[in-house]
């Protein structure tokens, strides 16, 4: 009876023994698997990249340091397996940029933020009152061109994008298919100086003409519809590589618009994640989380503005991460708890 009642022992004491790890590797789906992602050169576009690490790293993935790639360079490498996916995906916007055959061997997958990615010109509120400025056209007018010429050379200053970003042809097309060369200057500086240049001007009581996007620390700081406004082109005029999405550069329902819908003259994108296709594969728990992993507009601005006030280093964005997650512990065990369902 004793030799019966020990056996007993033992086979339950191995069976928890034995269900201890098995339970673990439920937990860790990703254990012994290293990722390599990459990141967007915009650090506007960071914060999501360490969200997402974080969230591989609790699913057991060893994840080595973000690659920060130009777009056309990261498509390539993706399609390539040179890293595994990032979250900085731009669409329709960076179809221009996608490698011949890229879809057979990567993939969007999920919204970071759906129709998140809005571009445009904004106006200071109050010159948009005082001079009834409506869109580019505006700005030959003599007394609006003297408002906001900065530098004494007779045209408005727009604090503009630097040589190299796509959005810098966009605005040179607009330059030249409105008409505007002779009474628009865009200034190409760093984009983070001539804003905070603007920020200054604008604190000082002077006026503000921008290009800038979204998610973004500007309209965080510069509230459309109570700073600023955003205006619209004169007309339609997309550039070869807009043609495919003409109707995503008229928007309504934009806060903080001159008119309702607006036309931007940029395409509002949706923000995605792009992932090598074999990796999601052979990684279901690490597609689940990509495929559900969404944050709202609002917290990327907030975030990104803590990031232009200095809080910038590696560790500030760790911390920021840390802080979201603790603010949103039920959305983020609840996608870690799908992604542990899809690997099983």
């Amino acid at each position: 009876m004793k030799s019966l009642l020990r056996l007993f022992i033992t086979l339950i004491i191995g069976l928890t023994l034995t269900a201890i790890p098995a339970a673990a590797d439920d937990m860790k789906p990703g254990k012994g698997t290293t990722l390599q992602p990459a990141r967007a050169t915009w650090n506007t576009g960071f914060f999501q990249e360490a969200l997402v690490r974080k969230g591989m790293e609790e699913l057991g993935y060893k994840v080595k340091a973000p690659k920060d790639l130009a777009n056309p360079i990261f498509y390539k490498s993706v399609a390539l397996g040179d890293v595994d996916y990032w979250t900085n995906g731009w669409f329709p916007m960076h179809n221009a940029q996608l490698p011949k055959n890229f879809d057979k061997d990567a993939g969007k997958i999920g919204y970071v933020v759906k129709a998140g990615g809005l571009q445009g010109y904004l106006v200071s509120k109050k010159e948009v009152e005082k001079f009834n400025i409506k869109s580019l056209d505006d700005f030959k007018r003599d007394e609006v061109k003297k408002a906001f010429d900065l530098n004494g050379d007779g045209k408005a200053d727009l604090t503009a994008c630097p040589p190299g970003w796509g959005c810098e042809g966009v605005i040179g097309h607009h330059m030249a298919v409105y008409g505007l060369e002779d009474h628009i200057n865009p200034v190409k500086a760093s984009y983070e100086a001539g804003m905070a240049s603007a920020l200054g001007n604008y604190k000082s009581g002077g006026p503000v003409f921008f290009y800038t996007w979204t998610p973004n620390w500007t309209v965080y700081k510069f509230k459309p519809g109570q700073d600023v406004m955003w205006i619209n082109v004169p007309e339609i005029k997309p550039t070869d590589a807009q043609k495919e999405a003409e109707d995503r550069m008229t928007v309504a329902g934009v806060d903080g618009a001159v008119s309702d819908p607006v036309k931007l003259g940029f395409v509002v994108s949706d923000i995605q994640v792009v992932a090598n296709k074999m990796f999601m594969e052979k990684n279901p728990a690490a597609k689940k989380f990509l495929e559900i992993f969404t944050l709202p507009l609002a917290d990327i601005n907030a975030q990104n503005t803590r990031m232009n006030e200095g809080e910038k280093s590696e560790k500030d964005i760790g911390r920021h991460v840390e802080e979201w997650i603790a603010k949103n512990t039920d959305k983020w065990n609840g996608w870690l708890a799908e992604a542990r369902k899809a690997a099983k």
